[in-house]
């Protein structure tokens, strides 16, 4: 027998006992309806808690500083030196100190090796730099940041308020907090689009308009400035966002950060560095190609000796709680698909109590065992197809009507309304494949027992 016929057979048996077809498969499509909403619901509350960092680029960037005892993979044999030391001080030995290996400094060479790691896309310094911000009768003193051309587009600087985001990395241009925008301006903030401010900053370079304002190490320290053309203003916006780091009341091309010389002395190892010709970084950031990649870059840096982190490392827990709430979320989903699982062995062995004198004329005008049991196969996957795609369509009509329901009280107590339940490809497709994989396991015993009937006994059956 084709699977053609197969396959009209199994339709007619179903169309005959239409009542009973429609029922069981009601039931199968109750039970897919609650798996998916269940699991949806898991799907959709960790998009919550993790999209955004997705789209701000958190998960892919990892911060690098140079090697800190206690901190990181030194952390363990650091305690346990602590533990040793004190053992030996209470037994009255002494203990003669180790020569400690002279730690990986971050250098520009250090930037250069980081990045010929395969799966990095870029490694940049992070500069914050004192300045004196003038405009017109404004001073104030503050912090400049660096930000690199890669950050066009991601995370905080995604929107520009007013103006663009830095052209190129070669101009003096600059871009201002809308805070700091209305503070030296009390119109329009956009007004201030392509108006000039003056930076003054510590620098060793010699200019006719430098003055000194003292030594240091045996070098002068000099006054210069500098103006800087306003070509964008940001807005701040609240919750972890990439590029919160950089974000400052005035933001400059990293590249101009490097070449006007300034020095970074927010840390004073790093201000002593900077006064040498080879220039040591406090901290730099590096961008992975893929999210993914970001634990394996993480590891060569710190293989290269260097303390690295990244929020995967803050977040590895709460991933673990929402695998473990997801496959909660399925299993109570899946019981009441094993119900509905019940209700198809249920209708098969009726559907084989009802035709046994028509599988033994079929069996006797040389219907094989397969043939039988390919026909009730059949009828069961048919019930768990129509039965997952009907369940699909209910869930998302459930999860729809809550998330409706749930967003109105959301808004009224002030909050932001999202969406809760979320229903991706790989959830769809495995909802329906486990709906016909269960209705083929509940209508493999109804199968196997039709396909054993003896056709001598079936066709005296009354």
């Amino acid at each position: 027998m084709i699977f053609a016929d197969t396959f009209q057979f199994a339709l007619r048996n179903l169309r005959e006992a239409m009542l009973r077809t429609v029922l069981t498969t009601l039931g199968v499509s109750i039970g897919i309806a609650s798996l998916v909403g269940m699991v949806s619901l898991g799907v959709g509350l960790e998009e919550q808690a993790f999209g955004r960092f997705m789209k701000s680029g958190l998960f892919d960037s990892i911060t690098v500083m140079p090697s800190m005892p206690g901190f990181g993979r030194n952390m363990r044999p650091a305690a346990r030196k602590a533990l040793k030391e004190k053992a030996d001080e209470a037994r009255g030995e002494a203990n003669a100190a180790k020569p400690e290996k002279p730690r990986a400094k971050l250098d520009d060479a250090a930037l250069q090796k980081i990045a010929t790691i395969p799966q990095v896309k870029d490694v940049y310094p992070n500069l914050r730099i004192p300045v004196e911000i003038r405009y017109e009768q404004f001073s104030e003193f503050s912090g400049a940041a660096g930000v690199p051309i890669s950050a066009r587009g991601e995370g905080v600087f995604q929107k520009v308020s007013y103006g663009s985001f830095f052209p190129n990395d070669s101009d003096d241009v600059c871009m201002l907090s809308l805070d700091f925008a209305h503070r030296i301006h009390e119109g329009n903030a956009g007004d201030l689009i392509g108006k000039e401010l003056t930076l003054a900053y510590a620098s060793s370079s010699v200019s006719a308009q430098a003055v000194p304002i003292g030594p240091f190490g045996g070098m002068n320290i000099q006054r210069t400035e500098k103006k800087f053309r306003i070509v964008g203003i940001l807005e701040r916006e609240p919750g972890l966002n990439f590029g919160m780091g950089m974000f400052s009341a005035v933001m400059i091309p990293l590249r101009k950060a490097q070449e006007i010389g300034a020095y970074d002395i927010s840390n004073p190892q790093a201000f002593l560095s900077q006064l040498s010709d080879k220039r040591i970084y406090s901290s730099i950031t590096v961008k992975a190609r893929r999210p993914q990649d970001t634990d394996e870059v993480e590891k060569k840096i710190k293989d290269m000796g260097f303390t690295a982190f990244s929020i995967n490392d803050a977040l590895q827990g709460a991933k673990k709680a929402f695998i473990i709430l997801d496959l909660l979320l399925s299993l109570v989903g899946s019981i009441a698909l094993s119900v509905a699982s019940l209700g198809i062995v249920n209708t098969m062995v009726m559907s084989i109590l009802e035709r046994t004198r028509e599988i033994g004329i079929m069996k006797a005008i040389g219907g094989s065992d397969g043939d039988i049991r390919r026909i009730f196969l059949v009828e069961a996957s048919t019930i768990g197809l129509l039965g997952g795609l009907l369940g699909m369509l209910l869930g998302w009509a459930v999860g729809r009507a809550i998330n409706f329901g749930a967003n109105i009280y959301i808004e009224r107590q002030g909050g932001t309304p999202d969406n809760l339940f979320s229903i991706p490809w790989w959830l769809a497709a495995g909802a329906l494949a486990f709906s016909i994989v269960v209705s083929l396991l509940a209508g493999s015993y109804p199968a196997s027992r039709a396909a054993r009937l003896d056709p001598i006994r079936a066709l005296r059956h009354d």
